[in-house]
């Protein structure tokens, strides 16, 4: 991988892309880190829906990096995609690339595999359908 790979979101439409507000930072301005594994939780619960087809929870956070900040007015686009399917669970790589509002750039901030599992009507564990 060339550092211009390392420097180019992954292909295709993100997941979720949402923008930094003031109301998202610290009392220093910084844009809290919680509020981006939020957001990364939410792609991946998207991803892992779609592969569940229904219902699942968050039951661990794997391996969690942050590389680079994240400021007020960034747009921040998160990429997710299965890359563990188990009997019940589900593991999902998410990428946060950050791009300021005032130029055309990307930088990604941080990325994490979020491991869910497929729930039934009761909250219990359940077998993933087919691929």
């Amino acid at each position: 991988m060339t550092d211009e790979d390392r420097n180019r979101p992954p292909e295709g439409p993100p997941q979720i892309r949402v923008i930094a507000m003031p109301s998202d930072t610290n009392p220093n301005g910084d844009i809290f880190g919680g509020w981006l594994l939020s957001q990364m939780d939410q792609a991946a619960a998207s991803a892992a829906y779609e592969a569940a087809q229904g219902r699942c929870v968050t039951v661990a956070v794997d391996a969690m990096v942050f590389h680079h900040p994240v400021f007020v007015g960034d747009v921040v686009s998160l990429y997710a995609h299965v890359v563990r399917r188990g009997r019940t669970s589900v593991g999902v790589f998410v990428e946060a690339w950050r791009s300021p509002r005032e130029r055309n750039a990307s930088e990604k901030v941080t990325e994490g595999v979020f491991t869910f599992v497929a729930i039934d009507g009761d909250k219990r564990p359940r077998v993933l359908p087919d691929a």
